[in-house]
């Protein structure tokens, strides 16, 4: 059972000093660190930590948001610890998973970020209501559907299903899946 940390800074003129202090102060065993955007998918060493990691292990970080960009994020690498029976713990909101208080800390993490979501959702479709009442919204752009009696002209012509697709700028599959609902 092992204690690791991970710490990241967003720029290259950004020190990881008082992290890498805290997390040693916490007495974490090892610690990942890199120097990339956090909004960034691409964070290779947040990847080989969660690879590293062992039924048993405890994750320290300083902060929530140096290690997830979003907290639909954070719930999803919550998530995957608590399959791989691994602790959270973030320092300055002294939250920690392996504890009945950490757990519910975390729901209500979970229960907020789903709040964001369905109020941001909401405030969409009333945006695309009012722009429709404008007559600004157009709606989304015909889909390979809308193609169909050209898409079975140009096979009745002989054309391959990629000839089709390529000429029309259209999915190959949508060829094949309009091609199958003719026969029906």
């Amino acid at each position: 059972m092992a204690t690791i940390g991970y710490a990241r800074v967003s720029t290259d003129d950004q020190k990881l000093t008082a992290q890498l202090q805290q997390l040693q102060g916490a007495g974490v065993d090892r610690i990942f660190k890199e120097k990339v955007s956090g909004v960034k998918q691409d964070r290779p060493e947040l990847a080989a930590m969660l690879e590293h990691l062992r039924e048993g292990d405890t994750v320290i970080i300083c902060k929530l948001d140096r290690i997830a960009r979003s907290t639909k994020h954070l719930l999803e690498i919550v998530e995957a610890l608590e399959a791989r029976k691994v602790s959270f713990k973030v320092l300055n909101i002294n939250l920690d998973t392996s504890t009945p208080t950490g757990k519910l800390m975390l729901s209500m993490l979970a229960a907020i970020g789903q709040f964001e979501r369905e109020m941001m959702l909401e405030r969409q479709r009333e945006g695309i209501r009012i722009a429709k009442d404008e007559g600004r919204y157009k709606g989304r752009k015909a889909t390979a559907r809308a193609l169909s009696d050209q898409v079975l002209e140009l096979l009745a012509q002989g054309k391959t299903k990629q000839a089709v697709a390529d000429e029309l700028k259209i999915g190959i599959a949508s060829v094949y899946r309009i091609a199958k609902a003719a026969k029906h």
